[in-house]
């Protein structure tokens, strides 16, 4: 059997990590937040999807924005931290 070409694809990660991890870091800065974001992936249990899915949705708000405020809410800037 042949080996498989090595191929960096488009969701490959760089081979150092605190590259990988600063790699953010370098896109522009602007005081609009939508202008940049990092996507942030977290395990939860089927149950727990659920209900937030139905929170989101009773509230009339995607779960992605309602995560975005109680994150904004629980880890409010701190002084001198650069935003």
């Amino acid at each position: 059997m042949s080996e498989r070409a090595s191929r960096r694809g488009f969701a490959a990660r760089p081979a150092d990590p605190d590259h990988w991890i600063k790699a953010a870091e370098t896109a522009p800065r602007t005081n609009d937040t939508a202008a940049f974001t990092a996507r942030l992936t977290i395990d939860v249990t089927p149950e727990l999807r659920g209900r937030i899915k139905i929170a989101a949705f009773g509230r009339g708000v995607t779960v992605a924005d309602m995560l975005r405020e109680l994150l904004a809410r629980e880890f409010p800037p701190t002084e001198g931290a650069s935003s």
